[in-house]
């Protein structure tokens, strides 16, 4: 199954971080109450990593007032064995 990196910004006030972290804790979803923030950092974003079929469904996890500015990453590993596979692969 793919896996994502869902990112979720979010404003850069202090009320906007409050905001998005109680809406998120509100949700109950597993994936929402365990994101990671950048907040203290001054990267007002969260990220969830999550296997799911596709980048629709992983954004459907978001929650719908931050879900437009929302982005699923598809993620994978390139193997060691079968180098110049995994390389041609990623330049298309």
């Amino acid at each position: 199954m793919p896996k994502f990196l869902i990112e979720v910004p979010h404003d850069n006030n202090q009320e906007a971080c409050d905001q998005a972290v109680r809406v998120f804790k509100q949700t109950g979803s597993h994936f929402l109450t365990n994101a990671d923030w950048g907040c203290s950092d001054d990267i007002h974003k969260a990220w969830i990593i999550i296997d799911v079929d596709n980048k629709n469904e992983a954004l459907l996890i978001v929650p719908q007032p931050y879900r437009e500015k929302a982005r699923a990453i598809t993620l994978n590993k390139f193997a060691f064995d079968g180098t110049d596979e995994s390389l041609n692969q990623h330049q298309t």
